[in-house]
Parts: C-alpha cells; structure tokens; sequence
C-alpha cells in the first residue's frame, strides 16, 4: 500500500461515528444553510483563541480576502507578503484588486524576513500578510513594531498554523486578524472546503460579515453595501468543526510525536530537519525537509511506494498566472534556491509508528545510495 502525506483516512476511521453523528445531526435539523451550527462553532473557535468574533466563510482563500477588504483594501493598494506559500495567499490579495509585493524568506524556517518588510513599504502600501508556513508562526514582535510605526493592519494567514503560539501568543490573534483554512489536510480540516477569519475588532467583524453575504446585514435582503459574495461556512462543515475542534490538541500533540520521531532518526541523514523560532510552539502542519537532489530523493522513494509532496515547488512570482504582475524570476533569492530543494514526509496524526519506520528505512536506504 502507498504511503501518501496526507491521511485523512486514518482519521475518519477513528472518528467515523462522531463525524456521521455530525452530519445526520444537521439534515435532520433542515438547516443546511445559515443556522445555529454555524453560529456554534464561530463562538467555539473564537473561544478557543481568546478573540470576541470569528466569521466562518466557505475556503480560506475568501477568508483572506475578505479579511483585507474589511481593512479597506483595493485596487490600487499594494500588501506585503512573500512568494514561498501556497497560490491562494496572493491570488486573495490579486482579487481585491491589489498587488502583492514580496519579501524573501529565512533559509532555516522558510519564514518571511521580517528585516526586509520596512525597505518594501511604499505609499501605496494598505497591510502586510505574513504566513505562517508548515506549523509555525513569523517573528511577529519585530512586524507589530514596523506595522504600529507606518499604520499598517496585518492579516496573518493561519491556515498552516491551527494553535500554532509565538511566545505564548496563538496564531490568528496577533494581527488585526487571521484567517483559516479548514482544508481536509489541515491541522484542523473539515470534509470539504471551509474557512473563517477571526478578530477582537467588532467594526472588521461586522464588514466581514455582511461581505459574505452580498453585502447584506444577516437577517436582512436589503445590501448596504456593493461588492458583497455569498462566502458563507455550510452548517454541515461547522458541525464536523465544532467537534473536531474538541480534538485540536489531540491533533497537534500526534504531529509533534511524529516529528520528534522523525527528528531523532534521521538526525544524521544528510537531510536539512526543520528548525523551529525561538519562542514558537511548532504545530507541523507538515514536516519540510531538504536536499539538493530532492527531485531524486522523490523518483526513488517511489520504488518504494512512498509519494512525497512539494511545498511549493514553484515560487508565486515564477508561475504564470502571476506574470500580470511584472516580477523578474531573480528577485528573491533564498525562496529561489530552496524551491529546488525543500519536500515534506508523511505528516498526520494517524501515522503509526510502524508506518512511519516503514518511510524512515525507506528515506535512509534512498539516502544511501546518492
């Protein structure tokens, strides 16, 4: 059988009867849409991060995007962000008609670099949105600083980071707002797409708000104001949310034995290991390794039936749909050198420890023979 990154499998096995409790729980209920399943799990999840407000949406593209129109941005404007990240972090900044403008990463946590954020910051410049990548969290001090000194909001971009902390601080609450994706393989996934973007400032929440749906107040048919969407979270996934999220720390404790497995055995493998900040509390959302002969690492561990995954293998600014923005291929160059060189191993709660010695004997066997 193939060892794949993701296991989802694995965990609806285990969780198989709460999960359909959950979806025969809301058809039975005939509120499929736009119900108290929704409104339970936004207090849960607000709850869970100490913030007043959380606003479920339908993916976490939208809770991006609307999280940046909320704080007034549009076309025109200009975010700061960075290229190493999933295309939907900047697509979200490209659909509210602003252009992102990237700053390279560090080439040990493949986070943003802070230092260079301030040098970036033009009069265009309306929000920065850090990501925070594989598990952990930007060093975010240092950004409160620069942010607070030019009156900029951040966004942080958290769907990599469910209960991810930065001295002591959880991720999604340091900013004026974060925003979530409940993708199947997240820390926190649901069954389907979903997402939803928290704040403690109740005039971003209300815009948020009446931005998912058409611009309408809830409860009402009259829109107050243009540019609205139907965003909205379906009761279905804010059930199966509100009772994973019960697990979340469950969740993360497993991804964090895994990776201390995967620490200890191939501490001297040759591989580049994940390095996490000081002051961070890695969720390992994935576990991202490198090699300079990582695309013949992966040919290899095929013979195996082992498939291993790219996080990301092409940089925003290289991909073409991205080419309207104008950006030479050579302009960050540590993004640059570690796409060629970055991939993740099985990571998921579920992976048994058998299974994970089956891919660490595999790994090292390949390893051998380069």
């Amino acid at each position: 059988m193939t060892t794949y990154v993701w296991g989802y499998l694995g965990e609806y096995e285990k969780e198989r009867q709460d999960l359909l409790e959950a979806v025969d729980t809301v058809f039975s209920s005939g509120r499929l849409v736009w119900g108290p399943f929704v409104d339970a799990f936004e207090e849960a999840f607000a709850a869970y991060h100490g913030v007043p407000h959380c606003a479920g949406v339908d993916n976490g593209t939208n809770a991006i995007v609307l999280a940046l129109r909320a704080l007034g941005v549009g076309r025109g404007d200009e975010v700061i962000t960075v290229s190493n990240t999933a295309a939907p972090t900047v697509l979200a900044i490209d659909m509210t008609g602003a252009k992102p403008v990237f700053v390279d990463i560090h080439a040990d946590t493949y986070l943003m670099d802070v230092g260079q954020v301030e040098a970036a910051i033009t009069e265009r410049t309306k929000a920065i949105v850090p990501v925070h990548m594989y598990g952990q969290t930007v060093d975010m001090a240092p950004l409160e600083r620069i942010a607070a000194d030019h009156g900029l909001p951040i966004v942080e971009d958290c769907a990599q980071a469910h209960g991810a902390r930065y001295h002591g601080r959880i991720a999604g609450t340091i900013g004026r707002a974060g925003a979530f994706s409940f993708y199947p393989t997240k820390v926190l996934g649901a069954y389907g797409h979903a997402g939803a973007t928290i704040t403690a400032d109740p005039e971003i929440d209300a815009r948020l708000r009446r931005l998912r749906y058409y611009g309408m107040d809830e409860g009402r048919y009259f829109v107050e104001e243009a540019g609205g969407q139907n965003s909205r979270l379906d009761e279905v996934h804010a059930e199966i949310l509100r009772r994973k999220l019960t697990r979340l720390d469950d969740y993360i404790a497993g991804r964090q034995a895994v990776a201390a497995r995967y620490d200890e055995a191939l501490a001297d493998s040759g591989l580049v290991l994940p390095v996490t900040a000081p002051g961070n509390v890695h969720v390992y959302y994935l576990y991202v390794v490198r090699h300079p002969e990582r695309d013949r690492i992966i040919e290899l561990m095929k013979e195996h039936d082992i498939a291993l995954n790219i996080s990301y293998p092409w940089p925003v600014h290289h991909q073409r749909g991205f080419a309207h923005f104008g950006y030479p291929r050579e302009m960050l160059p540590v993004t640059e050198r570690l796409a060629g060189e970055i991939f993740s191993l099985p990571m998921y709660p579920s992976l048994t420890v058998a299974e994970q010695d089956r891919v660490i004997g595999a790994l090292r066997e390949t390893l051998a023979k380069l």
